[in-house]
């Protein structure tokens, strides 16, 4: 069976109103989560990141108690019978003289959870909040998050902050030296890269891509995901999957065109200035400055294998997305008439009928919904923290960028 599977998903606050991560929105509590993949979305398989934190296990704790999650022997845990929890966590590790960047990890039990966060609360100061600071670098994280039997994902891997090719290194292989760098079988893209743009990076053939949402809000869950070929829905199953084994694979990865991340282009973080021309782009073009945020794109030309990408024959197909919430004239209530309608949004995505979408909501907003499941609806890019964004035709996307 195929299954559509977001493996990043950050919790707000705790089932008390507590923080977890401060910079996510107050309504991404586990039992939120659970309940909007389930009945919004149309995602089997949802990776939640935060779940290190004390105040997080106790509300797995407690739903498990009140019989709304149980864990499955397999690994994971099910929420009403109808989606499977992958708990994880993503911490910041430094590496000496060079950078920061993020790691997943996630695990099949919650004893596995509990063991983790035990250990990773000496190296940190607040084990209670998400993507804290360890005092370790990033071969030191895997090793701990292995040793308790979980599986280690650099995440958001290109983007100019806290990432491995963004911010610390031009290889993997510097900072994962040996049989650390074969021990890590998948890598997550970030919302400004593409199986594209990562192809063009030697090291990474034998690696799975993941494209998944780092959603901060219930809204954002499921921008980007990923299709997974598996017999169930469980943690095991989901690790056969990124390994590749006994038929389990990614079959396809659902992402943005990279033209809408927050980080797609350079931006000069003095005049604010943003490059439009060929990349790479290193220096203000404008006033000259130095002080610039490097988009994904320039950054992947400035370390490049290859001059264009080379697809390892196991590299699924990369369909890009533009999410209902990016699409114009598609607001809140237009977005609840489709999921009512439809049953979630992967259905109004993959699923509707031209001539359903007409009779839900007009000709103009279907042609658009339409647009932007073939890829062709006009993009404006975006960098510097700003995202992308859809514009209604190309004479518009001119204007914009005159």
């Amino acid at each position: 069976m195929r299954l559509h599977c977001d493996l990043h998903i950050h919790i707000g606050s705790a089932g008390d109103g507590q923080p977890v991560k401060v910079t996510a929105s107050k309504d991404l509590t586990f039992a939120n989560i659970a309940a909007e993949c389930a009945r919004r979305k149309g995602i089997a398989v949802a990776g939640i990141v935060d779940c290190a934190s004390p105040r997080v296990i106790a509300d797995i704790d407690t739903l498990i108690a009140d019989g709304e999650l149980e864990e499955l022997p397999e690994g994971g845990l099910r929420y009403h019978d109808s989606v499977t929890l992958i708990p994880g966590a993503e911490f910041e590790t430094a590496e000496p003289d060079r950078g920061q960047s993020h790691h997943i990890s996630y695990f099949a039990s919650v004893e596995q959870l509990k063991d983790f966060s035990t250990l990773l609360s000496q190296y940190v100061t607040n084990i209670d909040l998400s993507s804290q600071t360890c005092r370790m670098p990033a071969r030191d994280l895997r090793r701990i998050c292995e040793s308790v039997g979980g599986i280690f994902v650099p995440a958001h891997s290109f983007t100019p902050h806290k990432s491995v090719y963004g911010s610390c290194a031009r290889r993997l292989a510097r900072m994962f030296p040996g049989d650390a760098l074969r021990s890590i079988v998948a890598i997550e893209l970030g919302l400004s890269a593409d199986t594209d743009l990562a192809d063009w990076i030697g090291e990474l053939e034998s690696m799975t891509f993941l494209t998944n949402s780092d959603a901060h809000s219930l809204p954002k869950i499921g921008r980007e995901y990923n299709t997974l070929e598996m017999q169930g829905a469980s943690f095991a199953e989901v690790a056969m999957a990124l390994r590749r084994e006994k038929g389990r694979r990614v079959v396809a990865n659902y992402g943005l065109d990279p033209r809408l991340g927050k980080y797609h282009r350079t931006v000069c973080e003095d005049c604010e200035w943003q490059a439009l021309s060929e990349p790479p782009a290193l220096v203000c073009q404008s006033c000259g400055s130095v002080r610039v945020t490097v988009g994904v794109l320039d950054r992947i030309v400035q370390i490049q294998d290859w001059p264009e990408p080379r697809h390892p024959p196991h590299r699924p197909p990369y369909h890009y997305q533009v999410p209902l919430e990016f699409v114009p004239r598609v607001g809140p209530v237009t977005l609840n008439r489709l999921i009512n309608q439809f049953g979630s949004e992967m259905a109004v995505l993959h699923e509707a009928s031209p001539e359903a979408l007409r009779q839900t909501v007009g000709g103009r907003i279907a042609e658009l919904i339409l647009l932007a499941r073939s890829g062709d609806l006009p993009l404006l890019p975006g960098g510097g923290g700003q995202y992308g964004r859809a514009v209604l035709s190309a004479a518009d996307l001119q204007l914009t960028l005159l």
